[in-house]
């Protein structure tokens, strides 16, 4: 297997591993949205709820689906592309990934049934503990896919066996919670209630636009304005302590980040914008801010901060893929942070549904999360070359032994299949989108009970 062959197993892994992640970003807080509309209609008995629950539950079902459907293949691809380290590191990872199935996958499989079903068929306790069960499952299923991905990021509590296999050294919990595990885990799940919040408000300042006097989409859109406002400075608080947890275990992916091909001894410049120069290894037409970054990172002006000239050539990540993918994820950090400041003048000023730049705004931004945990992931994985297992086993010993028309012609079938299967899927969710919540549809009568029993629920019928 040649260089070419090896960078067309990395493509297609970027490809469908880009496809899938933005679904379940989107299902995650998706799920959790749906249950506190739910929650909301059991405590206050308002229609509105109940309404939005129903409209919101349709997306949902469909997201879910795409992202079960191309998680799968991500699978595979360990075994036909990525067969050395799946037999190197698969006593780590393996298990790991089994145990996300077995308590994640099997939950959501086990509600999700009668969280889209049953609406009519049980109980209106029963079927909110249904949801509360699925967006559970959301949650523990990205936990251990990220405890998984950030033990190959900072690697410990293992040994090295004899057939050069990675082995538990003891107990798994060193392995489980490694030490970047608590910041990635706090990173993604933040990221996908923004990104959640961001198409939830994007939705809502659509029909507001149209028409600013239908009930759901005043609630959808103060609801999501109030999580952009609240998730965006939480993002960056975590973001933060996630660089600094990578410049102490990574730091070749913060020098690449910041742009330092130099060291710095007295204090480094926060680099704003430039072009890499690889050759040169140089940021040509810097725009910077002395002895920031060190401020930044040390909390130190005069702090010192290497760089890569301290790291061997062939040890050095990509400097200008990762240098753009941070920029883009931090500039669209500070655009949601923007919105969210926005929607809380709009809101003091008691003009949030009438501000008609405000939902413009929110429109724009709807696409605005995934673009920003697609960039984030570049960051993070481009940053990890050249290592699969960071420090112990390189992704140029990690492939299979293919040919590159094998790997091309998968990659073909891949991005036309894609295309064609999830472009009809988007079509679709942005249909159901561009249908405005119904504002017909009455409000109970009184506020339902909290039984259990197998009862219709009458504020969630149709009737």
């Amino acid at each position: 297997m040649g260089d070419e062959a090896l960078f067309l197993a990395r493509v297609q892994f970027a490809f469908t591993v880009s496809f899938h992640f933005i679904f379940p970003a989107f299902s995650i807080g998706l799920a959790s949205f749906l249950m506190v509309l739910e929650g909301a209609w059991l405590r206050t008995g308002r229609g509105v709820y109940a309404n939005l629950y129903r409209y919101w539950l349709k997306i949902f079902a469909v997201a879910f689906g795409m992202g079960v459907v191309s998680g799968i293949v991500m699978s595979y691809q360990f075994g036909t592309n990525w067969s050395v380290f799946s037999d190197k590191a698969g006593p780590v990872v393996g298990p790991l990934m089994a145990y996300e199935v077995l308590t994640a996958f099997f939950l959501e499989a086990g509600f999700l049934g009668v969280m889209l079903f049953g609406i009519n068929k049980v109980g209106p306790t029963l079927h909110f503990f249904a949801t509360c069960m699925v967006a559970l499952g959301t949650f523990i299923s990205a936990t251990w896919i990220i405890s998984t991905n950030s033990w190959m990021h900072t690697p410990q509590g293992f040994a090295i066996n004899g057939q050069g296999q990675f082995v538990p050294a003891g107990s798994w919990l060193p392995i489980i919670f490694n030490p970047s595990f608590p910041y990635r885990l706090t990173h993604v799940v933040i990221a996908a209630y923004l990104t959640t919040s961001l198409v939830v408000g994007a939705v809502g300042a659509w029909h507001l636009l149209r028409d600013r006097t239908n009930p759901g989409a005043r609630k959808m859109f103060s609801m999501a304005m109030w999580m952009v406002a609240i998730a965006a400075p939480a993002q960056i608080l975590a973001g933060d302590a996630h660089g600094l947890n990578t410049l102490e275990h990574q730091p070749a992916k913060v020098m690449a980040m910041e742009g330092h091909y130099d060291s710095h001894p007295n204090g480094a410049p926060l680099i704003l914008f430039g072009i890499p120069n690889a050759a040169e290894k140089r940021i040509d037409y810097a725009i910077e801010i002395p002895k920031a970054s060190s401020l930044i990172l040390k909390h130190d002006p005069n702090a010192p901060l290497a760089g890569l000239d301290t790291i061997p050539d062939d040890r050095e990540p990509p400097v200008t893929v990762v240098f753009w993918s941070f920029r883009v994820m931090v500039g669209l950090g500070m655009a949601m942070l923007g919105l969210g400041l926005f929607s809380l003048v709009a809101r003091f000023r008691r003009q949030l549904y009438d501000w008609r730049w405000l939902h413009r705004a929110a429109m724009i931004m709807g696409p605005a999360g995934f673009v920003a945990v697609i960039a984030g992931w570049i960051t993070t994985e481009v940053g990890r070359q050249p290592y699969t297992v960071y420090g112990y086993l390189l992704t140029a010993q990690s492939h299979s032994p293919l040919r590159a028309a094998a790997v091309a012609t998968s990659l073909l079938t891949f991005v036309i299949v894609y295309f064609i299967v999830f472009g009809a899927g988007t079509y679709y969710l942005l249909r159901l989108m561009a249908k405005a919540p119904a504002p017909h549809e009455s409000e109970p009568a009184s506020t339902p009970q909290r039984a259990t029993g197998f009862t219709p629920a009458p504020a969630l019928s149709k009737e």
